[in-house]
């Protein structure tokens, strides 16, 4: 996107991306106004200092519309709701509105390798940059991960790839971005309370590929229905990956064979023995990683190197404890009904589920064909667990928590030896915590004071 030093920006969200999307326009010289929902003493010190110094006007407290009058471009933080009031008006007044994605099009002087996905997107993300990393490369890895994407301008010249997660909520405001290599993952609902329907989800997730050009590449989930069947545009290569045989990188027996061009007659293959990535859905998160970081040049030493000492991110599918034979299965990023069925699908022992959250729109009836073959007990909790358990309780034995320690005493009261219990929400963690991530670790905290005393 071309911006002018005349330009009035308004920049609505301070949350990380927002912040760091203020960076990058001081760092290009323009005036920013900021509008933030929070109270001014929420925002913490250090910010409220850096905008102090900056001379930034800031509106806290809310939205107004009368803060956005006369902005010749407005970004909105992917947290911001698109519905919101002043947004409208500012559509309307046939005002510019975009986000972080639209800044930085145009702007890579490196190739760009960008995931996205209902499930899978940080492990493959993260999975790729270790593959390019082990081979050599520098790649700079973030977006909905990590670091902000815009502050890959602040340092360009350390990297020679950029890596991004991209979120549904990044990918609506998405402007000309395009990547090099971009990769869909899977879709499964997710988020309908943002989008309204599955049909608008999906429309944002395919975003990422409608600015691709010749020569660029898609790279489809092979075993996802509507992931495969994405379209693309003219003159770009599109590969699949899973377990068909149409697969350019697909899964044999816990392998993972790759033919990065159908002129290839052998293909090179990847034990995923003895690395964290041998459970059935990281198989295919490794079969989405390894053909990207191919197609991107990385070689087959790299690669090797790269899966055997890679770590996944925290709070997926971790074991956090064994007691009395019974095992504590942490899964706090199962954020959505797709995440969850994938880790029950994974789980090869009776399960004890906690679940629940805050809910995103999502039918949990679509949970009851794999909750039955899979799970013993559930244990609901959070703003959810009314509509969980309506759901699924015509399938197993339900009871309901009012706390994180409660549902993990409860679990274990209905788990035996030999069982798991299984953290895996399904759903947003905002009701009761300040993310997946704090939901993770007090569920790891509770299991702990389960241990007997040592004496």
């Amino acid at each position: 996107m071309q911006l002018t030093k005349d330009m009035d920006i308004v920049v609505i969200g301070l949350g990380r991306a927002g912040l760091s999307t203020v960076r990058d326009l001081w760092r290009q010289g323009l005036r920013v106004r900021i509008s933030d929902q929070r109270p001014l003493a929420e925002i913490d010190a250090e910010t409220r200092a850096l905008l102090d110094q900056s001379g930034a006007k800031l509106e806290t407290g809310g939205h107004s519309i009368e803060f956005v009058r006369g902005a010749d471009l407005v970004v909105a933080g992917p947290g911001v709701p698109l519905d919101l009031p002043a947004l409208a008006v500012v559509r309307e007044w046939g005002i510019p509105v975009c986000g972080e994605l639209a800044l930085a099009a145009g702007r890579f002087p490196v190739p760009v390798i960008a995931v996205t996905g209902s499930n899978g997107k940080t492990t493959v993300t993260s999975l790729i940059g270790a593959l390019l990393q082990a081979s050599g490369r520098k790649p700079f890895v973030g977006g909905n991960i990590g670091t902000p994407l815009l502050d890959f301008f602040a340092a360009a010249e350390q990297y020679d790839c950029a890596v991004l997660e991209l979120s549904s909520f990044q990918l609506d405001l998405a402007g000309t971005f395009r990547p090099n290599i971009g990769l869909l993952l899977n879709i499964t609902p997710d988020h309908i309370d943002r989008h309204g329907s599955l049909a608008n989800y999906t429309k944002a997730k395919q975003q990422l590929f409608r600015h691709q050009l010749p020569g660029d590449i898609a790279l489809l989930g092979g075993d996802d229905p509507v992931a495969a069947a994405t379209p693309v545009n003219p003159g770009v290569t599109m590969c699949r990956f899973g377990f068909g045989e149409d697969c350019a990188s697909r899964i044999i027996d816990g392998q993972i064979a790759v033919r990065a061009t159908p002129s290839e007659k052998k293909a090179a293959v990847y034990s995923l023995a003895g690395t964290k990535l041998s459970s059935s859905v990281n198989q295919l998160n490794a079969a989405a990683a390894i053909l990207a970081a191919t197609l991107a040049g990385c070689d087959a030493d790299g690669i090797a190197t790269g899966l055997a000492t890679f770590e996944p991110p925290p709070h997926r599918m971790a074991e956090v404890g064994i007691i009395d034979g019974v095992r504590f299965i942490n899964d706090s990023k199962a954020t959505n009904i797709g995440a969850l069925a994938a880790a029950l699908g994974g789980c090869d022992a009776p399960v004890v589920l906690i679940a629940g959250g805050r809910d995103k729109g999502s039918d949990y009836t679509l949970l009851r064909k794999v909750v039955a073959a899979k799970v013993k007990h559930l244990v609901v909790l959070g703003e959810a667990a009314p509509l969980i358990e309506a759901a699924l309780a015509s399938v197993v034995r339900t009871q309901a928590a009012a706390t994180m320690e409660d549902a993990v005493r409860q679990a274990k009261t209905a788990a035996v030896a030999g069982d798991l219990v299984l953290l895996a929400p399904g759903c947003a963690s905002f009701d009761m915590f300040s993310g997946y991530e704090e939901r993770g670790r007090v569920f790891a905290e509770c299991v702990d004071r389960l241990r007997p005393t040592k004496v």
